[in-house]
C-alpha cells in the first residue's frame, strides 16, 4: 500500500511578474577570485627591474636576456629584498640541482620574495637546499622508460595510435620537477644529459618512423619546449606531420603560454607559424592545437589572458596539463582555483599528474591518497569539459593511468599499483608514495633492503590476486 504524502503547504511555480525565489543564496562577487588577475606591474616591485616599462617587460626577446641562471644572476636581483641566508641556501641547492635552473623575469617577479620559502611558484623552479629530501629509493633517472619506448632517439611510441616527438632538449625554463631531467637542459654536477638536439638526420629518422607506421594518428611535439623551435621549424614539423595521410591530429606542448605569456604577444613570426599551421590543418580536417603548463592560480595574469585571447581569436584550442606538487597546489581550493582560471582565460584542464619519480625533487611528491582527496573536491567545482582528469604516469612504461584505477594500494607502505591493458598487457606498474608521508615504522622498513624487497612482491602479489 502506498501511502500519499501531502503538506498543509503545496509549493506554488512563481507567477509572471512575481520575483524568483532561488534555491541557492547569492553568491557575493568578492567571493569570484579567479576573475581577478593580477593587472598591476608587478616585476618594478624588485629593485633592479623598477625602472622597467611595461612595453620591454613583455618584450620576449628582454626575458630571455634577462634569465636567471646562476646564483649570482638571482643575487642580483633580489639581494635587496630576500636574507644571506636564504641566498646561500639556493646557492647551495643549485649545486644539488639535477636540472639546470634557467627561469624568467616574468616568473621571478610573480614571486611572493616576503615569503620565498612558502611561495609555490619558488618551489618549482628554484632549489634550496634546507628543503630537499632524499630521494625515494625506488627513483630511476628516466623512470618512464621513455627511451626503452623510443624506436628512434626522440621519438616515443608507446600507446598504440600515439607518439611523442622530442623535437630538441631546451626550454624557456627549467622546471625542478621535470620529468625529462635525463635530457633536457645543460649537464649538471649530478647528471650527464642524453643529448637530443634539433638535428636534420635525427628528425629524418623519426618522421620516417611516423609515416611509415599506419596505426599512429596522434603525434605531441614535446621536447625540450616547442616554443624553443623557430618560426620555420614549426612550419616544418607541421606540414610534414599533415601530409602524412595517417596523422589527424597533433600538439605543440609548450610551458611557455605560463612562465613567458609575452611570446605570444611580441613574436610575432612564431605565432604566425602556428596559426598557418593551424589553418593548414583545419583545411584537410586534422587537428592542431597547443597543450601547456600551468600549475598554480598565482602563474594567471592579465597578461595570460591577453595571450590566450590572441590564439583563441586565431581559432586555436589550448589545453592545460598541471603537476601536483606539495606545497604548489595539493590544496583543493588551490585546485578549483586553478581550474577556473584557466577556464576563464579560455584553457582547458586536461591532466593533473600525480608527481613523477625525478631526482632531487621528493619534497614535491604526493601522496596518490592526496591526490584522491584533492579531485573529489574538485569535481563539480566547474563544468566537466573544464574538469582535469588526475593521472598517474606509471613508472615503467605503462602510461596514464586514471589515479583511481590501481590494482591495489597499501597507504601503509605508499605502493600503488597499476595495470596498462592497452599499452603493456600482463604487466604491472608501481608508484611509490613520498617515504615522507608515511608513518615512522613504514619510513623505517623503506630503509632496510629485505623489507623494502617484502613490501613490493606483497604488494605485486596483491595486486596480481586482483587481477586473476
Amino acid at each position: 500500500m502506498v501511502t500519499e504524502h501531502r503538506t498543509d503547504k503545496p509549493t506554488l511555480l512563481p507567477q509572471m511578474g512575481e520575483p524568483l525565489h532561488h534555491l541557492k543564496p547569492a553568491v557575493d562577487p568578492a567571493t569570484i577570485t579567479w576573475r581577478n588577475l593580477r593587472a598591476d606591474e608587478f616585476w618594478r616591485q624588485l629593485p633592479l627591474w623598477k625602472d622597467v616599462e611595461e612595453k620591454t617587460f613583455l618584450d620576449h626577446m628582454w626575458q630571455e636576456k634577462h634569465a636567471i641562471t646562476t646564483p649570482q644572476k638571482l643575487s642580483a636581483v633580489v639581494k635587496d629584498v630576500v636574507s644571506a641566508e636564504f641566498l646561500q641556501d639556493v646557492e647551495a641547492g643549485f649545486k644539488m640541482a639535477p636540472m639546470a635552473v634557467r627561469v624568467s623575469p616574468y616568473l621571478l617577479s610573480l614571486v611572493d620574495w616576503k615569503d620565498p620559502y612558502k611561495d609555490p611558484i619558488r618551489r618549482q623552479f628554484i632549489p634550496v637546499a634546507s628543503q630537499l629530501e632524499p630521494d625515494h629509493p625506488m627513483l630511476t633517472l628516466d623512470s618512464l622508460h621513455e627511451q626503452e619506448d623510443a624506436p628512434t632517439a626522440g621519438l616515443t611510441h608507446r600507446y598504440q595510435d600515439k607518439a611523442l616527438f622530442l623535437a630538441l632538449d631546451t626550454c624557456p625554463v627549467y622546471c625542478r620537477f621535470c620529468t625529462r631531467s635525463y635530457a633536457v637542459g645543460t649537464d649538471t654536477e649530478s647528471v650527464d644529459k642524453v643529448s637530443l638536439k634539433a638535428n636534420d638526420d635525427r628528425w629524418a629518422r623519426a618522421f620516417q618512423y611516423i609515416s611509415e607506421r599506419p596505426e599512429l594518428e596522434d603525434v605531441v611535439v614535446s621536447g625540450g619546449d616547442s616554443y624553443r623551435l623557430r618560426a620555420d621549424q614549426i612550419t616544418e614539423i607541421g606540414e610534414r606531420l599533415i601530409a602524412m595521410p595517417n596523422i589527424r591530429r597533433f600538439r605543440f606542448a609548450t610551458k611557455g603560454l605560463a612562465i613567458q605569456p609575452m611570446k605570444i604577444l611580441s613574436d610575432h613570426a612564431w605565432v604566425d607559424a602556428v596559426s598557418r599551421v593551424h589553418e593548414k590543418a583545419r583545411a584537410v580536417h586534422k587537428e592542431v592545437c597547443i597543450h601547456t603548463h600551468f600549475n598554480h592560480p598565482n602563474e594567471v595574469t592579465d597578461i595570460s589572458r591577453r595571450a590566450m585571447n590572441l590564439l583563441f581569436e586565431r581559432g586555436i584550442t589550448v589545453r592545460n596539463q598541471s603537476v601536483f606538487q606539495r606545497g604548489v597546489n595539493d590544496k583543493s581550493e588551490t585546485m578549483v582555483e586553478l581550474g577556473r582560471r584557466l577556464s576563464f582565460v579560455n584553457v582547458h584542464p586536461y591532466y593533473v599528474y600525480i608527481h613523477d619519480l625525478v631526482r632531487g625533487t621528493e619534497d614535491l611528491r604526493t601522496s596518490v591518497t592526496t591526490g584522491i582527496q584533492v579531485e573529489k573536491r574538485l569535481r563539480g567545482a566547474t563544468a566537466g569539459f573544464n574538469t582535469p582528469t588526475f593521472v598517474v604516469d606509471a613508472p615503467g612504461g605503462g602510461g596514464k593511468r586514471d589515479m583511481h584505477s590501481y590494482e591495489h594500494y597499501d597507504t601503509d607502505t605508499g605502493i600503488s599499483v597499476y595495470t596498462a591493458p592497452a599499452v603493456k598487457k600482463g604487466q604491472f606498474f608501481c608508484y611509490y608514495d613520498p617515504i615522507a608521508s608515511l608513518k615512522p615504522h613504514a619510513q623505517a622498513d623503506w630503509k632496510d633492503d629485505k623489507k623494502r624487497t617484502q613490501m613490493m612482491g606483497d604488494a605485486l602479489s596483491a595486486a596480481k590476486a586482483k587481477t586473476i
